[in-house]
């Protein structure tokens, strides 16, 4: 969420005469503008699958944009329990794209390249996606797509999870791709400081565990969906998220996947079973 700082005056406000006001108002915009967050998650969930061993993560990131619509940023969290990520212990996403209007909405086109740094180059990959956003009365709606090509770190490099726990890949250098549909809701609740959110995303690539036993689509192709609140703590740049998180993925559809999907790697549960999400967030 983007807080804007705003700059009281009082004493100059209150003496402001309707002409300045007016300058106010028509003047034109920022030629850049710099937004970013910090937050704590009590579990880093990435398509309903946790990064995070179903731990604590610590996560940030920073968007710098232009007037024209061009836009770089980067975002990064913490990591484990969820294959190795090439025996990288942090997630580092570089952004950039681009936003136009469409009628009363925005068209945003751009990329993101996943990166684990300290890990191997062959955990890494890109992902382009593009998303439309607008408006109907008080409900913000966004629909996306993400289509990964074919690359390393999206091919089944282990068959199951024995094999991946034996550490003996069953095909070397394999590549996929990868499809990601979502969408977005929420409504702000007025006089109150809430906002309601919901999401649902379908995912479709390989079946299999990729280098380090990782996997974008674990299953193959699984729904995941969230529901929650986040409120504006007043006076404050802070946000305190509440959400439910689950995917569809069932004990059956994942035990080959075991022991990688599951928390601690013991081969018990799964990291993809429903839980509730707490966060705080600063933003700025």
């Amino acid at each position: 969420m983007r807080f804007t700082t705003i700059l009281l005056g009082g004493i100059a406000l209150a003496a402001a005469t309707p002409a300045f006001a007016q300058d106010e108002a028509t003047a034109p915009p920022k030629e850049i503008t710099v937004s970013g967050s910090v937050g704590l998650v009590s579990d880093y969930r990435f398509r309903g699958v946790s990064q995070s061993d179903e731990n604590l993560a610590v996560q940030g990131g920073i968007t710098i944009a232009h007037k024209s619509g061009l836009y770089i940023g980067t975002w990064g969290s913490n990591l484990a329990g969820w294959g190795t990520f090439g025996g990288a212990n942090m997630e580092l996403d570089l952004i950039a794209g681009y936003k136009v209007p469409v009628g009363g909405g925005t068209l945003d086109v751009g990329a993101t390249w996943y990166m684990y740094p300290s890990g191997f180059d062959n955990t890494d990959f890109i992902e382009p996606y593009a998303k439309l956003s607008g408006t109907a009365g008080p409900v913000a709606l966004t629909a996306g797509v993400a289509y990964a090509p074919k690359q390393q770190a999206l091919g089944p490099w282990y068959s199951n999870g024995a094999s991946a726990a034996a550490g003996v890949y069953d095909r070397v250098n394999a590549k996929d791709s990868n499809l990601y549909l979502w969408g977005d809701v929420s409504s702000g609740v007025p006089n109150t400081g809430l906002t309601v959110k919901a999401h649902v995303g379908y995912s479709n690539g390989n079946k299999g565990l990729g280098p380090f036993a990782t996997s974008v689509s674990p299953t193959g192709e699984y729904w995941d969906w969230l529901f929650g609140a986040d409120y504006v703590i007043p006076s404050t740049p802070l946000t305190l998220g509440v959400a439910y998180v689950d995917t569809d993925i069932t004990k059956g559809e994942s035990a080959y996947l075991q022991p990688s999907f599951s928390r601690g790697q013991d081969g018990n549960g799964s990291i993809a079973n429903g839980k509730v999400l707490v966060s705080l967030t600063a933003a700025f």
